[in-house]
């Protein structure tokens, strides 16, 4: 039988996806933690005895860059929440199902972004 003719994934092939959900999961969570201790670093800066105008620009930057990492650390955390989500549906038994088309979502699409819960005929028909 082919995919396209199938409604759900086997047990082994969800099993797959599920190490490979893991395995990006972990890193993810590796990473978002750096992120954390990055920005919290980033806030440990001391009197440096610099001038008053120098020291202002600084602290732009300094501002600049938290805002950059805080919005890198939330959507870390937006793909985490998401990779869980995964895992969720690979219990419940609806992993790799367009949540729009109700169609089996492709293996290449599914090992590309784990995560998603659209076929890619419905991102582009939700992208247009």
């Amino acid at each position: 039988m082919s995919d396209k003719e199938k409604t759900r994934y086997s047990a082994d092939e969800l099993k797959e996806f599920e190490e490979l959900i893991t395995n990006k999961l972990d890193k993810a969570k590796e990473e978002l933690k750096y992120i954390k201790s990055t920005i919290t670093r980033s806030g440990d800066s001391g009197t440096d005895g610099t001038s008053g105008n120098v020291k202002v620009l600084e602290d732009g930057a300094d501002t600049m860059e938290k805002e950059s990492m805080n919005q890198l650390a939330a959507r870390q955390q937006k793909f985490i929440i998401n990779l869980e989500n995964a895992l969720v549906r690979i219990k419940n038994g609806t992993y790799g199902v367009c949540s729009v088309t109700g169609k089996l979502i492709s293996k290449e699409r599914l090992r590309a972004v784990p995560h998603t819960t659209q076929s890619i005929e419905a991102k582009l028909a939700q992208d247009n």
